[in-house]
């Protein structure tokens, strides 16, 4: 499966440093002084508790006492894909923990109405060719994806250790016997050898700090409560007959926004749309899984699919190959790579490529405006809904229905970009340029704590190393650590996340293969009989020097880029950015790891018994 070049407009229709111009004053426009200080922990909001579910009642039990070789936070991919590269290594007494009432992590929270995977389901699902599982078609709904989480965990013999509702409320490491002590909130206690932090990107949501927000009288929740008791209809049955009388407003036009609109214009008497920045929102081809496709399939095609995903998504394709995703995400790397093709493939210094890439980026994000055109009727709404930054500034988005939702009489855009966001709310609803909307409910597609502070994204008041280390204080700046996944000072600790390594483009593949790095530390230092392992810190500074110096900069491309959670509402060089890769790529990272486990001796780790 494979698919020709996009038409998009030849460079000499456009002119592109007034583009760039135009993309730097639509950013200053949207820039915040407050940056991360515009949205409020959920701790903070008196109209919902996010400790609570919505979805499955408690289960009371009695608090549990014991010890355990590995104790893993987070039950979505990251969590399930750590137990699953433990029991490949035959690290089986291990339990994952989870405040969630299941498997699922995000997709067991998401549950509003068209929930789908925005990438191709045949690479973002890990492990299918060892579970036979085949997604149903290409962006997979959200109750499959979740279902399939919980496959994985039964199918590797894991399941039924697991712990939910729980929250871990500390994790401190006792030196004496030399264990992690960590506590949570059913009162339980463990002693666990080695902890792995599982917990995901997208656990926490992110609510804005509007003022007035708890003055509100209405009904209000965040996307990831999604409230069917007063919508009407269910996860697996979206009819939100509930909402036929009422006046809606959805904050948010981000990854959630462009799912959820069309549904909520179908049925709300009054949908108002709340807009600080427009995506990009292309067609979404979702055709089902061809079953001939499918059965012809040769072992190895995922890891293949995902690897040409990567390059086309993050990198580049190499000379001859196909694109197999043929979507939004690959368009800027397929449109070069036939352009290059036909010049012969000529050489070209990484500058040169890089400028290649940006007229390409340009003659794309043209395109995707244009898009706008054509579908939105209303002509003021059209401009409002234009995206004017660089491709990568913020998560590509396809729809077929959410542009087609704003022709609808009962719809509404609310464009806040010039007062970089809404004003206030009231006791009846929230004002806008001057402008009081009544409303009978507020929904926040406001996203999650994706690269925000360290300790707002976990939700763990404690985190304390060796000698009562925090390491909110030691990672105040940013992430210091051997490979991404240990740091000096924390012993039998380990990270799985945007954390100073390799990044792809699929992050499922990149949580598997930390995951499986994890284990093999794991399982090493059982093997040698060892108690705990670190990372020294000489070989700490040495990663970490070599993680500075081969790293690609980025910050003229962030300079230009709106705000959005890709840099930590506009920061440059944020300290947990989403896109601080191993500047070689990810092929050259994984050889690292390869290299460095295939030794054998754990270099840079201190073991001690």
């Amino acid at each position: 499966m494979s698919c020709n070049p996009t038409r998009t407009p030849a460079p000499d229709t456009f002119d592109i440093p007034a583009l760039r111009e135009k993309y730097r004053e639509e950013r200053d426009k949207r820039l915040r002084s407050d940056g991360q200080g515009q949205y409020q922990p959920t701790t903070d909001d008196t109209t919902h508790s996010y400790d609570e579910d919505p979805y499955q009642p408690v289960t009371p039990r009695a608090p549990i006492v014991e010890e355990l070789d590995v104790l893993v936070l987070g039950a979505g991919f990251a969590g399930v894909l750590a137990g699953y590269h433990l029991t490949k290594q035959g690290v089986t007494n291990f339990r994952n923990i989870d405040h969630a009432g299941d498997f699922g992590g995000v997709w067991y929270w998401n549950r509003y109405p068209g929930i789908q995977c925005d990438n191709d389901a045949y690479c973002y699902l890990p492990l299918l060719e060892e579970t036979g599982f085949m997604p149903s078609k290409k962006f997979a709904d959200g109750a499959e994806i979740q279902s399939y989480i919980k496959q994985i965990a039964q199918t590797f013999g894991f399941h039924d250790r697991a712990l939910f509702h729980t929250l871990i409320t500390s994790l401190k490491w006792d030196e004496a016997i030399q264990r992690w002590r960590v506590a949570t909130s059913r009162g339980d206690e463990f002693r666990a050898r080695f902890v792995i932090m599982g917990c995901g990107v997208l656990n926490m949501p992110k609510l804005p700090g509007i003022e007035g927000i708890n003055q509100y009288k209405g009904k209000i929740f965040h996307t990831a409560r999604w409230d069917y008791g007063y919508t009407g209809g269910s996860y697996e049955n979206p009819v939100l007959d509930k909402l036929a009388d009422k006046r809606v407003a959805i904050l948010g036009t981000g990854a959630t926004a462009i799912q959820a609109v069309p549904h909520l214009a179908r049925y709300a008497q009054q949908l108002y749309v709340i807009q600080r920045t427009p995506s990009t929102v292309d067609e979404r081809p979702n055709p089902p899984t061809d079953p001939d496709w499918a059965e012809a399939l040769q072992p190895g095609w995922q890891a293949e699919r995902q690897a040409n995903f990567h390059r086309a998504a993050m990198e580049f394709f190499l000379p001859g190959e196909q694109d197999l995703i043929c979507d939004i995400w690959t368009e800027i790397a397929r449109n070069l790579h036939a352009e290059l093709e036909t010049e012969g493939w000529p050489q070209l210094s990484p500058e040169e490529f890089m400028a290649r890439r940006e007229v390409v980026d340009y003659r794309v994000m043209e395109r995707l405006r244009a898009r706008v055109d054509e579908m939105v009727k209303d002509e003021a709404t059209a401009a409002s809904l234009k995206p004017w930054y660089r491709f990568l500034c913020k998560r590509p988005l396809s729809s077929n229905d959410f542009y087609a939702a704003f022709n609808q009489p009962n719809v509404k855009l609310i464009d806040v970009a010039d007062s970089r966001g809404l004003e206030r709310m009231t006791e009846k609803g929230f004002v806008s340029n001057g402008v009081e909307y009544e409303v009978d409910a507020m929904i926040f597609a406001s996203g999650f704590e994706v690269t925000s502070d360290l300790k707002r994204r976990w939700g763990i008041d404690v985190v304390e190393g060796r000698g009562g280390l925090s390491i909110y204080d030691h990672w105040a700046n940013g992430p210091v650590t051997l490979h991404g996944t240990m740091t000096h000072g924390f012993p039998n600790q380990f990270f799985i996340g945007y954390i100073q390594g390799g990044l792809n483009a699929s992050v499922t593949e990149q949580f598997g293969r930390q995951a499986q790095h994890i284990a093999h530390i794991i399982h090493a230092t059982m093997d040698k009989g060892a108690t705990s392992v670190e990372t020294t810190a000489a070989a700490q500074d040495a990663y970490v020097q070599h993680f500075h110096d081969v790293e690609y900069d980025t910050s003229t491309f962030q300079i230009e880029c709106t705000p959005s959670y890709f840099t930590n509402e506009g920061q440059v060089k944020a300290p947990w950015a989403v896109f601080r890769s191993y500047g070689p790529g990810w092929a050259a990272f994984q050889t690292l790891l390869e290299e460095w486990r295939e030794k054998g001796d754990l270099a840079g780790m201190e073991l001690r018994s």
